[in-house]
């Protein structure tokens, strides 16, 4: 679950982050005031959110109006220092779920929180399951057949991210979005190091080694199961219509990159001729960088991944113009024979993996 905390008294946000995070294993993001709550709400998703009634910049009220007007049907619980029945009727009408006052408790905190969230997913059953693997909200244990799962939180939220939507493909910027706030982002190997974590902990109590499956060029998913998989054609309609659109605009242009691939060798082929008859000048040579680099780009963007790095040399070389011109020349005529015959073959799986579940 992910949570935004709207609180301009950083002591009180830091608690209540702090304290749904270890209680409810729950992300929690912190907007000291209005204007910057406004902008994580309508940028990222999220399961619910406290907001403060006093704010600077935008005023809880108003920041309630806003999202509601909006069309926003997230639970909102409002945190305030007034205790009366008008302030109250005040915030439920611009559109909050419930109300707390400061100094509030924060057993009853939880408590409210657990309440709405409960209520914002109705729709899921009060512990998740997935063939044997079941995951239990309440208690923030989960298990295998018989076997408990020892889950670090991440690892344990994880799970529950695809518990919740186990026919959701979720690419690694939507994990990303539910499961880190902004002062914690992730290195690039860091989503596939807790995958590859939760597989072997999944796989030791007994699940299969790919019941956290990946979906080329897409994401992972839960593996449908075995009542669910008698139609493989069914498996497109499965994926979220933006991952489709995705993929077919990145296979689009990755067949018009193709096409016009000759092009630029060609000029490559033409510098390097001139390297070796002596005859090469500025134009050309600038001109065969700005290919060379292009390529480079462009190749590791399509999973053709050692295309790309034979791509690179030739542009290093080709910017040096100092050294022996005969050595240059044999390694150049080298690169090119050897970038041609990668170009030749299909884009490597694992890159394309690497690309479209960044």
């Amino acid at each position: 679950m992910k949570i935004l905390v709207v609180e301009d008294d950083n002591s009180i946000a830091q608690a209540v982050a702090a304290t749904l995070s270890q209680q409810q294993r729950c992300l929690v993001d912190i907007a000291a005031d209005g204007q910057e709550g406004w902008e994580l709400a309508t940028a990222f998703s999220y399961d619910l959110i406290l907001l403060d009634v006093m704010l600077p910049k935008l005023d809880g009220m108003s920041l309630c109006r806003q999202l509601r007007q909006k069309g926003d049907r997230i639970p909102i619980l409002m945190l305030t220092a007034k205790d009366t029945s008008s302030d109250k009727v005040v915030g439920l009408d611009a559109g909050a779920d419930d109300y707390v006052v400061k100094p509030f408790d924060f057993p009853e905190l939880i408590a409210r929180v657990r309440a709405l969230l409960r209520r914002g997913s109705t729709a899921l059953p009060p512990v998740l399951e997935w063939g044997d693997l079941r995951l239990d909200p309440s208690s923030c244990e989960a298990t295998y057949g018989q076997q408990i799962l020892h889950l670090t939180p991440r690892e344990y939220a994880l799970l529950e991210l695809f518990l919740r939507s186990p026919r959701r493909t979720f690419s690694r910027s939507a994990i990303v979005d539910r499961l880190w706030n902004l002062e914690d982002p992730p290195q690039e190997n860091t989503i596939k190091s807790y995958i590859k974590s939760l597989r072997h902990k999944l796989k030791t109590a007994g699940a299969p080694s790919d019941l956290i499956e990946t979906v080329y060029g897409l994401g992972y998913r839960l593996k449908p199961l075995e009542s669910e998989t008698s139609h493989p054609e069914s498996t497109a309609s499965n994926l979220d219509e933006m991952q489709q659109e995705i993929l077919s605009v990145v296979v689009k242009f990755r067949e018009v990159f193709t096409v016009g691939i000759g092009d630029r060798l060609a000029v490559l082929e033409q510098a390097v001729e001139a390297l070796c008859r002596g005859t090469l000048d500025n134009g050309i040579q600038k001109q065969a960088v700005r290919e060379a680099h292009k390529l480079a780009g462009a190749l590791g963007s399509f999973g053709f991944a050692q295309a790309s790095q034979l791509a690179q040399e030739i542009e290093s070389l080709l910017e040096d113009k100092n050294g022996d011109r005969f050595t240059y020349c044999l390694r150049l005529c080298q690169l090119l024979e050897e970038l041609e015959e990668q170009i030749k073959q299909a884009p490597d799986k694992a890159n394309l993996d690497r690309l479209f579940l960044n």
